[in-house]
């Protein structure tokens, strides 16, 4: 059994898997649009291009998506990405990366567990926490 995490874009899906993959060393194996599909010359123009089903792999991890070719598309509301990285640098690049153009929740900065944790929507909408872990104690 394998679980995966499936996102859901209003029509800018590849523009999304392209920056991941520019900024977050991942990996897009795999990009199809509605034209690809059989039936598409029955499809409208902005369906057609419109990215039917896509996945990029980002630290090992397969991440999904598609265009939502809906007027009731919402943003995600209740679900994040939660990416941990090896380095405060690190953390503080991705994240500056990710919220810019976007919205931050919680600034970059150091909390109990984490040399660096932040919250922040990047522009495509998607809810990211970036963490740079501080090496803990294992429990006895």
């Amino acid at each position: 059994m394998k679980l995966n995490t499936y996102l859901n874009f209003n029509g800018n899906c590849q523009e999304a898997f392209r920056f991941y993959e520019e900024h977050l060393g991942g990996k897009v194996t795999m990009m199809m649009t509605h034209a690809d599909a059989p039936g598409a010359p029955d499809l409208p123009e902005r369906a057609r291009s419109a990215i039917l089903h896509a996945r990029i792999t980002i630290g090992g991890v397969e991440l999904l998506g598609s265009d939502v070719l809906r007027d009731d598309y919402g943003q995600i509301r209740s679900s994040y990405l939660s990416l941990t990285v090896d380095s405060t640098a690190e953390a503080e690049r991705i994240f500056s990366v990710l919220a810019t153009g976007g919205q931050t929740y919680m600034p970059m900065e150091e909390t109990f567990w984490a040399l660096r944790f932040g919250i922040c929507r990047d522009p495509f909408g998607v809810l990211w926490m970036i963490n740079a872990e501080k090496p803990m104690p294992v429990a006895p």
